[in-house]
């Protein structure tokens, strides 16, 4: 014998059509229950960045880190994709593969690593030289398959903005994040030490400095003073050979490039930033460079930034001869 099915015990909605539709009642979220507003992903945020500072600051509120010598970065992982952003705003997502491959290792998650691209010697040390060497030179469109990102900050997950929160939640949020994490992607550790005996140790070493940040301050753009840096070198006499002007304000100058002596000859040795873009590039023409032979080593390293003419007289105003042509610069470093 086939038993018949049971009926229903409650009616189905096709048998009231005639009852009005009523919604359960609307019950009053429970105040003791976090609540997590979804934040919009930021196109692109304007990094934080180190004020310089002679001293090291002393007190229980101050974290330490290495101050990595590389390109400072911005990766984004986006539900569409991945971003690797300059701090000038240009995406190189391109020019890393190996980073930008780490990156896609974290979707379907959305985030924001705020970090440093660098390249590593032997010894752990990162190597500016080798970096610009991977890019294939100053103003260069090669890809740097060797480089590393290093990753101090982040700033947004998974629908979050974390800017809002203190320096030591954000660390410790990034820990979990690239807890086991071996690929190009890695965690720079803050070093609990006295902040004189690690800069010592840091320049015995080699290294360019050590950085300071203030454990319970939010994530802010600009030179704030949250973050501190101390370099090993506090200062040297450069030669002023040439700048790279502001995309941020016309006509003002954003680096200097510097040259020093080196068994007798001018050697390029990098560029400076300036505390304030007021100066403007007429006071700058008022500085001359003699030797014939640096401006021929600063065509080839400086192909977008504007350089003084070599055979100017010292008393001379420079005016802008043909090796100031192209003077968009695509990167800063950190």
């Amino acid at each position: 014998m086939v038993k018949r099915p049971k009926p229903p015990s409650s009616a189905p909605l096709k048998r009231d059509v005639d009852l009005p539709l009523v919604s359960r009642p609307i019950v009053a979220p429970d105040p003791l229950q976090a609540r997590l507003p979804f934040d919009p992903m930021p196109a692109r945020i304007e990094p934080c960045l180190a004020l310089f500072s002679q001293k090291v600051p002393k007190s229980e509120e101050w974290q330490y880190e290495i101050k990595w010598d590389g390109y400072r970065l911005a990766i984004h992982v986006e539900l569409n994709g991945i971003r690797i952003i300059t701090r000038g705003g240009h995406n190189w997502t391109d020019r890393f593969p190996p980073i930008a491959a780490a990156a896609r290792a974290f979707s379907p998650r959305t985030l924001i690593l705020d970090g440093e691209a660098v390249v590593l010697d032997e010894q752990g040390r990162s190597d500016f030289s080798a970096l610009q060497k991977a890019l294939g030179g100053r103003g260069g469109k090669r890809n740097a398959g060797e480089a590393v990102f290093i990753a101090f900050d982040l700033l947004y997950l998974d629908g979050h903005d974390l800017t809002v929160l203190g320096q030591h939640e954000r660390r410790e949020m990034l820990r979990d994040l690239l807890e086991g994490n071996e690929g190009a992607i890695k965690f720079s550790e803050s070093i609990d030490a006295d902040g004189n005996e690690l800069l010592k140790q840091a320049c015995a070493l080699g290294l360019e400095g050590i950085i300071a940040k203030h454990a319970d301050r939010p994530y802010r753009s600009g030179r704030t003073g949250d973050w501190l840096k101390i370099k090993c070198v506090q200062s040297d006499s450069f030669v002023v050979v040439g700048y790279e002007p502001s995309t941020a304000m016309p006509g003002a100058v954003a680096r200097l490039l510097l040259a020093a002596m080196k068994d007798g000859k001018l050697v390029y040795v990098g560029s400076a930033g300036l505390a304030s873009n007021t100066l403007r590039r007429a006071k700058l023409r008022r500085y001359w460079m003699g030797w014939s032979q640096i401006g021929r080593l600063l065509r080839r390293r400086a192909r977008r930034s504007c350089l003084f003419g070599p055979n100017s007289s010292p008393r001379s105003s420079i005016a802008a001869g043909p090796m100031t042509r192209n003077c968009d610069t695509p990167h800063s470093r950190g």
